[in-house]
């Protein structure tokens, strides 16, 4: 076995503890009545896009030599039954962790609201329908891939998925909330994170499985020490990025800000680790990190309810850090002895995966609703969802700790 497969193996296992981290990530950010309901949309992503990914997907994903055309492969070419190449066995298994993950980054936005059943068919329609078609843009041979030739241009460089990832799982994060509604009681302040501790252990797994994100493709070890390097300096700039803008805007400094911070790092990292000299991706995460802190409240300046900030982080980071190596990329960019070539394909692939995504799950989030409903109902959301949903909860209160709980819930509604 080859030193770069045993990587990879190793690499796939970094990238498969990610879901579960975001699971509790995204379980420490909600109220403490949604938090099963939360933790089984990344649990359940995992089932549904897992088993999808070994089915059907690998082949969607990949144009096989010499195929052409706008998405690669079949859906009925091999539904597991043929037997595949055992070369491409690994990368079966590492490809399949990243549709997890990218599947899971949207369910951020819907949370308090929506029900399981809704989200299993919307994530299972949405990874076949625009999460594998993307990645055969990206990485299987596509258009994205091909537009360097197509323009005369350098190749779009898109490393571990700034536009497959996060622009792709930002954009229908924002399609999915606006079809889902405001949650009751949205307003500014009004549904506060219930554990930092989670948050915290969910960031730090995150950051740990994101070594294995980015350089679980490297070949040789000095690109992986690069990548390795960036991948920690870019989320340690956008700490400090995101604590800055808080600081100016006279915001008291937050474990929620800091962790934030460092996944707009992460993200914005994502598609340029292997192509930025270290001090430019500190650069880069530092604005990753600010922009971030900022992009956050667009969501009650412009009315759409993304609860856990899936757009304001992963979309707008994903954005400038795919952009970002139309100036920085080594050789190519603009600031680094390159022309505008790069710049100019770089924002064609962001402008045309954000798109469809946006366009496609907004389709599928409408006929889901006209299916289910899609959200729970009104007194489900009231009570809590994890209780009469899922008959578990979270934490084993007792009856009088529960109503504290909850009343001190209506308060944050409440109060102006």
């Amino acid at each position: 076995m080859e030193a770069t497969d045993v990587w990879m193996l190793a690499s796939t296992a970094l990238v498969l503890i990610m879901t579960p981290g975001l699971a509790l990530f995204y379980g420490g950010l909600v109220r403490v009545r949604s938090v099963v309901n939360m933790m089984l949309f990344s649990i359940s992503a995992m089932g549904v896009v897992g088993m999808l990914w070994i089915l059907f997907g690998y082949g969607m994903s990949y144009f096989a030599e010499g195929e052409t055309g706008w998405f690669a492969g079949s859906p009925m070419k091999d539904l597991g039954l043929v037997a595949t190449d055992q070369a491409d066995f690994i990368g079966i298994g590492f490809g399949v962790t990243f549709a997890m993950i990218a599947t899971a980054l949207i369910s951020g936005a819907i949370a308090d609201r929506v029900g399981l059943g809704s989200w299993i068919l919307f994530s299972g329609v949405w990874a076949a329908l625009v999460y594998f078609p993307v990645v055969s843009w990206v990485w299987g041979g596509g258009w994205v891939m091909q537009l360097g030739d197509m323009l005369g241009t350098p190749e779009v460089i898109d490393l571990a998925g700034g536009t497959a990832i996060h622009i792709n799982a930002g954009a229908a994060a924002l399609a999915l909330a606006i079809v889902a509604g405001k949650r009751r009681g949205f307003a500014p302040g009004s549904h506060r994170p219930h554990s930092l501790p989670l948050v915290t252990i969910g960031a730090a797994l995150l950051w740990f499985g994101w070594i294995g994100f980015n350089a679980g493709a490297a070949t040789e070890a000095g690109e992986a020490g690069l990548i390795l390097v960036n991948t920690i300096g870019a989320p340690a700039a956008g700490i400090v990025g995101w604590l800055l803008v808080d600081a100016i805007r006279g915001r008291k400094p937050s474990v929620v800000g800091a962790a934030s911070g460092a996944i707009g790092g992460l993200v914005a990292i994502t598609p340029s680790a292997a192509n930025l000299s270290p001090v430019w991706a500190l650069l880069l995460g530092i604005i990753a990190g600010g922009a971030c802190a900022f992009a956050i409240d667009w969501k009650y300046r412009l009315g759409y309810d993304d609860s856990l900030d899936v757009v304001g982080l992963h979309l707008v980071a994903g954005i400038i850090g795919t952009v970002y190596l139309g100036f920085f990329a080594f050789d190519d960019g603009l600031f680094m002895g390159g022309d505008a070539g790069l710049l100019l394909v770089q924002t064609i692939s962001v402008v045309g995966v954000m798109i469809y995504s946006f366009v496609v799950s907004l389709l599928i989030a409408f006929a889901v609703k006209a299916i289910t409903g899609l959200r729970v109902p009104a007194a489900v959301e009231d009570a809590g969802i994890d209780p009469v949903a899922h008959g578990e909860e979270a934490y084993a209160l007792t009856a009088e700790e529960l109503r504290e709980q909850r009343e001190e819930e209506g308060r944050l509604v409440s109060a102006p």
